[in-house]
């Protein structure tokens, strides 16, 4: 079985703001997701950036067989939010975007605006008689936009704020991922086929992500690794060790490799996991374009952004 996740980068049908802008530039981006999809035959694909839910079906529509899909409802300001393409019926637990009651609101921006709830919907899904849970998350993007639409800012000082308000929201995000996490365990990590996936927005050791991670201890390639403790029963394992070191890079910004997208497994998973990777098995480093600090320079361009990330569970 092969889970994965991938960021489609503005999955939009044509004429909108932020789609392609004719139907030619459409379907070649879908052929080229489809072709991707169809060649890393996963079992169950988390997806980011669904600017519109018929884009999805659409999608699915050209894989071969019969595909599920189930799409978050919590969308953000450009409309774009998580889903799954699942090979499996999928039974939806939970689309949420609360934050944990005990956190306070964080600030978004100069003004002092503040906001309680994450920017895109955090989804959770059940597949198969197991059952296998898995989350998907878009979280917090580290591209920074400012006031009037702006994607450069006025000086350092604002690059500076605008750069910290971004971590407060990706950090509270993490939080409400890691209590989402932490249902979906529900203190039987070594019993239960658990699953985070999806665009973290930062690296491996960054603070946000290792938010999610649980109890320190037992990394993989560590002593710990194969001796059990309490521990097992509520942490994560993130893939990211297991991948290839001259593969290990998901997005490419400003000329900089980074593994931003991660797949984060339960006890009983990770201990079954044979081989992970990014862009497609057997084809060494993924190919990919460098982006800058503006989105919409890649409005209607074939294929994503982003490497699928993937991870090989054994039975």
């Amino acid at each position: 079985m092969l889970l994965g996740t991938w960021n489609l980068e503005n999955l939009y049908r044509p004429g909108g703001p932020y789609g392609p802008k004719d139907e030619a530039a459409y379907e070649a981006k879908l052929a080229a997701l489809a072709a991707v999809i169809t060649e890393l035959d996963p079992a169950l694909l988390g997806v980011q950036e669904v600017g519109d839910p018929e884009a999805l079906k659409d999608l699915a529509g050209m894989l071969d067989d019969d595909w599920h899909v189930a799409l978050s409802e919590h969308a953000d300001s450009r409309g774009i939010r998580v889903g799954f393409l699942s090979r499996t019926p999928l039974t939806v637990v939970a689309d949420t975007t609360a934050f944990p009651a005990e956190l306070h609101p964080v600030q978004a921006d100069d003004s002092g605006l503040t906001v309680t709830r994450a920017g895109r919907g955090l989804l959770a899904v059940e597949a198969g008689d197991g059952p296998l849970r898995v989350a998907v998350c878009h979280l917090k993007s580290k591209l920074l936009s400012y006031p009037d639409g702006r994607f450069q800012p006025r000086d350092e000082d604002e690059r500076a704020r605008y750069g910290a308000y971004a971590l407060y929201r990706r950090a509270a995000e993490a939080t409400a991922l890691r209590a989402l996490a932490d249902e979906l365990l529900a203190g039987d990590g070594q019993g239960r086929d658990v699953a985070i996936l999806g665009d973290l927005n930062d690296e491996v050791r960054a603070a946000t992500t290792q938010i999610l991670l649980g109890p320190p201890g037992s990394e993989i390639g560590t002593p710990g690794y194969d001796r059990a403790d309490r521990g097992d029963a509520t942490r994560l394992w993130d893939v990211a060790p297991l991948i290839p070191p001259g593969q290990r890079w998901s997005r490419v910004n400003s000329g900089r490799r980074e593994l931003i997208d991660h797949v984060l497994l339960s006890h009983r998973l990770i201990h079954r996991a044979t081989a992970a990777g990014t862009g497609l098995p057997g084809e060494g480093p993924p190919g990919l374009p460098s982006v800058g600090p503006d989105p919409a320079e890649r409005r209607g361009e074939p294929g994503s952004d982003h490497a699928p990330v993937w991870v090989r569970i054994g039975g």
